[in-house]
Parts: C-alpha cells; sequence; structure tokens
C-alpha cells in the first residue's frame, strides 16, 4: 500500500466519523460539566436537609458515578455500538457479583439504613445485635462496639438491623429498676423508709423526675421491693454503685436481714 492509499483511507475516515468524534467530544465536556452541576447540588441539598456528614460523601459519589456510566453509553451509543448488548453484558455481570456477594450488599444496605435514620450515633451506649457496648465507628458495612470490659466487638450492619436496637443513651436520662429483698420476719414500713432514705441521699438521684418505692414480690425467700429512680446517663453507673453500697449498710445498722436462697433439710430416724 502506497502512502497515496494510506491518505485516502485517512481521508475518508476523517470525512465519515470527524462529525461523530466531535459531537461525542462535545457530548463529554458539556456531559461531564451537567454532571458536576448536579452532584454539587445534591451535596447542597443534603446539607441542607442536615444528613449525615459520614453519608454525603457516599452518596454524592454514587450520583456522580451513575451519571458518568450514563453519559458514557450515551456517546458508545453515537458510535454506532450496541449499548442493549453492552448493558446486557453489564447486567450479567452485576447479578454475577451480587449473589457472590450478597451477604456485604446486605451490609452495605443497612449500614445507608443507619447513617440515614439514625438508629444510634457514635458516643451511644447500646445494645445491637445482641452485644453490649459504646459506639465507637460507624462504617458502611459493619459497627464497633466497645463492651464494658473494653473488647472491641465489630457486628455486621444486617446483623443489627435485622434484629432490636436498644439506645440506652438517646433520651439523656436512664432509670435504676432494682430488686432489694427483705425476710419475712421483718417490718416492711421500716425497711420502704430506710430505702427512701437511701435513695435520697444517693448523689445525682434526680429526685424531681419522681422515683418508685413499691412491693413487688412475694418470694420464696424474700420479699422484694422495687426501687426505680432516674439518673443522666453520665452518673448512671455511680448512682448503681452507692446506692447498693449504702442500702446494705443502712439494712446492717437497722438489723433488717437481706435473705439468700437456702433449703430445709428434715432427717427422719429409722426405728
Amino acid at each position: 500500500m502506497d502512502l497515496q492509499s494510506i491518505w485516502e483511507s485517512i481521508e475518508g475516515f476523517i470525512a465519515q466519523y470527524a462529525m461523530q468524534v466531535i459531537g461525542a467530544i462535545l457530548t463529554l465536556i458539556i456531559g461531564f460539566w451537567v454532571i458536576g452541576w448536579i452532584t454539587r447540588t445534591v451535596k447542597k441539598a443534603m446539607e441542607k436537609r442536615d444528613f449525615d456528614v459520614s453519608l454525603r460523601p457516599f452518596l454524592a459519589s454514587l450520583v456522580n458515578i451513575g451519571l458518568k456510566v450514563l453519559l458514557l453509553l450515551s456517546v458508545a451509543g453515537m458510535f454506532g455500538i450496541e449499548v442493549t448488548s453492552f448493558i446486557a453484558i453489564f447486567s450479567a455481570m452485576a447479578f454475577a457479583i451480587g449473589l457472590a456477594l450478597q451477604g456485604n450488599l446486605a451490609n452495605f444496605a443497612s449500614g445507608v439504613l443507619i447513617l440515614i435514620f439514625k438508629f444510634y450515633k457514635v458516643g451511644d451506649f447500646v445494645k445491637a445485635g445482641g452485644e453490649f457496648g459504646v459506639v465507637k465507628e460507624i462504617q458502611i458495612f459493619h459497627t464497633v462496639l466497645q463492651a464494658l470490659d473494653n473488647r472491641l466487638i465489630i457486628i455486621p450492619n444486617g446483623q443489627i438491623t435485622s434484629n432490636a436496637i436498644e439506645n440506652y443513651t438517646v433520651q439523656g436520662e436512664r432509670r435504676h429498676d432494682i430488686t432489694v429483698g427483705i425476710g419475712y420476719d421483718d417490718d416492711i414500713d421500716k425497711a420502704k423508709a430506710a430505702i427512701e432514705k437511701i435513695v435520697k441521699e444517693t448523689p445525682n438521684v434526680l429526685l424531681d423526675s419522681g422515683y418508685d418505692i413499691f412491693l413487688n414480690e412475694l418470694a420464696d425467700s424474700s420479699v422484694n421491693f422495687k426501687v426505680r429512680f432516674l439518673c443522666k446517663n453520665e452518673d448512671f453507673w455511680p448512682a448503681y454503685r452507692y446506692f447498693m453500697e449504702h442500702i446494705k449498710k443502712e439494712f446492717d445498722a437497722q438489723s433488717i436481714g437481706i435473705p439468700y436462697p437456702q433449703m430445709d433439710v428434715h432427717l427422719m430416724k429409722e426405728d
């Protein structure tokens, strides 16, 4: 092939595809500009609606990538490429990948739900996925809890959203629900007065919110009072420890017995 033939081939290619190439370049330039504008608009809308800070970049990236894929498919169609066949292949690949990663996809979707609906936030004390702990991190695929004994517990988000979530922090206050038992031979009025005395002396109890002391159960070996009072979240455990220690000291001082399980064994003498 001589140079003349090569040049004629180039001229023919340019004549046939020049307008398509120019159109594709303009489409890409305008398309990327529009996608950037839409992405910025989505970010501003999420800021105005007070979306979670961790969720904003993720959703903005999702919108940006999705629109760019559609733009590239449109440009491919301008050159006569069968977009429908390309989409079919892409869909089949996505379906296969989805089957292989369906557990992770479920965790991903659950992570998005947690971030959107704010079931809990970092620093909350929760029971999630059957585990108790303080929320340290909320990731797209999992949540990290710090247990009371300082263990780190990593729970898949899908396991969390498929079970009940208990948030002990969100209300700002927590109620103690304590059972105090006395013996059947003890004076219940005296015991109730002693319990009330310790409740009032316990630091940081929210007395203005009210408290309850009532006879709750006549058990096998004890008469049980139920004691309920409120504390702020940060005072919950200090108040509990103070109450439990001082109710024992008060009962001892007033000779009020705290029973413990016991069994009477009767021996029969054989004739």
